[in-house]
């Protein structure tokens, strides 16, 4: 291999598998400054661009970096994962809760639960509180409604 194949630059293409370091970080709301998820502490993360792995607002600002690259990006939360929506809190059944958690679980405030959708598709919403016969859900993403800023290190490129 040549001089210059070896030192060839590569870049990141809309459906580019990466290996990469990134976090991100609340930037509004009661949780400002905090980090929601990190992988610089640990094992670097792979994502396959271009498949729903992440939304598509994240995934753009990474198109045309070059590998060994390091950077930081922000979101506004309707460019992220939107605003919150209201209409996601919603009641669920002890009955139907108990049918997803199992007849003798027990939930604190944001514990997350996974349900059944009758297609047989999943959804998680994070407990909320009891009332009567019901349990509260909040079906939002837990970074609806939130600024973001995503800072990036790009390990590899395919």
């Amino acid at each position: 291999m040549s001089e210059k194949n070896s030192t060839m630059q590569k870049f990141v293409h809309p459906d580019s598998f990466l290996t990469l370091n990134y976090r991100i970080s609340l930037n509004s709301g009661q949780g400002k400054g905090s980090i929601f998820i990190d992988t610089y502490d640990g094992k670097p993360a792979t994502l396959q661009l271009g498949i729903g792995q992440w939304p598509e607002s994240l995934e753009k600002p990474l198109l045309g970096r070059q590998e060994g690259e390091s950077f930081t990006y922000y979101l506004e939360a309707a460019n992220a994962f939107g605003e919150r929506n209201p209409e996601l809190v919603q009641a669920v059944t002890k009955k139907m809760l108990a049918e997803n958690a199992g007849e003798n679980a027990t939930f604190e405030e944001n514990d997350l639960v996974e349900f059944t959708a009758p297609n047989g598709g999943k959804f998680s919403g994070l407990f909320k509180r009891f009332e009567g016969d019901n349990a509260v859900f909040d079906f939002n993403h837990p970074l609806a409604g939130v600024d973001l800023q995503v800072d990036v290190s790009i390990i590899g490129v395919l």
